[in-house]
Formats: structure tokens, sequence, C-alpha cells
């Protein structure tokens, strides 16, 4: 598996593909990296030469947008500037909830995570097993 910035992608898929593999790199910037090192998009991984993944590597890193470990710290980092400033955004990340206004009395379960059963169990046989584990 050939590395470009710092990210493995897989040999025997379509340069376009395979492009999307790196963080920050979608099928739009993919096609557009293509295009500005004159590599056949349609083309396979493995049959690339040395010389095309150090122009790839290059242009990525020359371009002014952020992949990789940069993008992913800065995405953190927006987030934890949110938690510190005390936003209402900030403190929905910091409980685990939805952030953009979506319902939460029901669905949510991606963020809520599995339900957990809240309040008295009215059966005196169920009660004693609760207890016990």
């Amino acid at each position: 598996m050939p590395r470009i910035v710092g990210a493995d992608i897989p040999s025997n898929k379509k340069i376009k593909i395979a492009l999307t593999y790196i963080y920050g790199v979608g099928p739009v910037r993919a096609l557009e990296l293509c295009k500005k090192c004159n590599i056949d998009p349609e083309a396979r991984v493995s049959h690339l030469s040395e010389a095309d993944f150090g122009v790839l590597n290059s242009t990525i890193q020359n371009e002014s947008f952020l992949v990789e470990g940069d993008l992913r710290r800065q995405l953190s980092q927006d987030v934890k500037r949110l938690m510190s400033i005390g936003s209402y955004r900030g403190s929905r990340h910091k409980r685990g909830l939805p952030t953009r206004g979506q319902r939460t009395k029901t669905n949510a379960r991606t963020r809520k995570g599995s339900k957990r059963t809240v309040g008295a169990i009215r059966d005196k046989a169920e009660r004693k097993i609760a207890k016990s584990g």
C-alpha cells in the first residue's frame, strides 16, 4: 500500500477512488488533484510510478487545504473552543447529544448510546433481580 501524506491508499483501486481514503479529500478534490498532477483518474494505483506519488504528495502539501492530522487537530480544537466558551453547541458536545437541533425525545441513538431504563421497577421479582445484578 503506497503512502500519501501519511495515509495508506489501496493499490488495487483507481486513483480517483484511492485518493478519497485520505482524510479531507473527497471525490471532487480527488479529481482536481489528478488534473493538476496530469494523472489519469481512471488509472490504477498499482500502475503509477514513484514520481507520480511524489508529485501527488507535494501537490497536496502545497495546496491551501488541510488534510489528515492537521485537519483532525483543527476540528478538535474548534470543538474544544466551543466547550471552553460555554456556548450551547459546546454544552451539547460535552453531554454527547446532537448539536444541530435534532429531536432527542425519540431517536438520537447514535449520539446518546443505547437505551437505559430510568425509574422504578414495579414487579417485586424483577426488583430483586435488579438489586442483585
